[in-house]
């Protein structure tokens, strides 16, 4: 049964409706195939029209729908020949992120994703998408191990932020984002990200600074969730809503802003309505944005990356 959102009601009636008489024992002697043409019909526009002016906390909600298509349906929508490699080499294995070798469309790359679980049991097994310093010093010598055998590096992002434990905190969680986020930038290969659902504060630039960032058309990508943001400026998480327009955290003003590089388009209604559709979509803007990077040089390519975001925030001084 499909998950509706709070805004998606009248949608959710309209097929609802739809579904009742799908079910009818004798649809022929009463028309029925006509009525549910003419609600199929209405149900899309609706969708259309809700999804063309989604406001930034309603995309959150769209960011976050428990069926949207997670890291590892990227995996095994993009990548053949994947092999999963673990541990940090220095403490242990973190499930929450996802990397090692594979091919995408025939070629070799690496592959580094956060992974939030699409149940129960895989969100406690990979902990709700939240890295521990173990997950990031991971991906820290996946990055390292991409350019030393000259291995594309491509990334999926999902994440509400890093996981803020005591024991993450003792075992050096801010240094090894800082670390992740220094050897993305000393990467000697092409790097694509994406921000697939969430991008959550240092959690995701840690495995996202890179050369071309793409972005989900209903993703979210922000310093803070806007409910921890309510929490600080006004102690009400209920303000998240407010927060979320403040912040800028849509694909469409971070474009605007020039913190992304492109938007990738979703099905109506969301990727959670047509995962298969969705995952081709992406396929497709990362060859796009992958083939110009081949032909540069490591040294062209470490500075153009470090250029772009060194030029994020600079104001003209009047």
């Amino acid at each position: 049964m499909r998950h509706f959102l709070d805004f998606e009601k009248p949608v959710a009636e309209l097929e609802a409706k739809i579904e009742e008489l799908r079910r009818m024992t004798d649809p022929g002697e009463l028309n029925i195939a006509q009525e549910v043409s003419q609600l199929s019909d209405k149900a899309e526009r609706q969708l259309r029209n809700l999804y063309g002016k989604l406001t930034p906390w309603q995309k959150t909600q769209v960011a976050r729908h428990p069926e949207r298509p997670k890291a590892k349906d990227m995996i095994a929508g993009l990548i053949t020949e994947f092999t999963p490699l673990a541990g940090d080499r220095a403490f242990a294995e973190d499930a929450a992120i996802i990397a090692g070798p594979g091919r995408f469309q025939g070629e070799p790359v690496m592959v580094i994703a956060i992974e939030k679980g699409s149940d129960l049991d895989s969100r406690l097994k990979h902990n709700f998408g939240s890295p521990r310093p173990e997950g990031y010093r991971k991906a820290r010598r996946m990055i390292e191990l991409a350019g030393r055998f000259g291995l594309p590096i491509l990334s999926f992002v999902d994440t509400s932020g890093a996981y803020p434990g005591i024991d993450a905190e003792a075992r050096g969680q801010a240094e090894a984002i800082a670390r992740g986020i220094d050897a993305c930038l000393a990467a000697p290969v092409p790097f694509i990200a994406t921000i697939i659902g969430e991008g959550g504060s240092g959690g995701a630039i840690a495995i996202a600074a890179a050369d071309v960032v793409l972005m989900y058309e209903h993703a979210i990508y922000s310093v803070i969730s806007p409910e921890g943001c309510a929490a600080i400026l006004w102690e009400d998480r209920a303000m998240a809503p407010q927060a979320a327009e403040a912040m800028k955290v849509t694909a469409q003003d971070l474009k605007r802003l020039g913190i992304i590089d492109r938007i990738v388009p979703e099905p109506l209604g969301g990727a959670h309505r047509a995962p298969d559709a969705a995952v081709a979509q992406l396929g497709e803007a990362i060859a796009t944005a992958l083939a110009p990077l081949k032909t540069m040089a490591p040294e062209a390519l470490r500075a153009k990356r470090r250029e772009k975001f060194l030029a994020m925030g600079q104001s003209a001084v009047v």
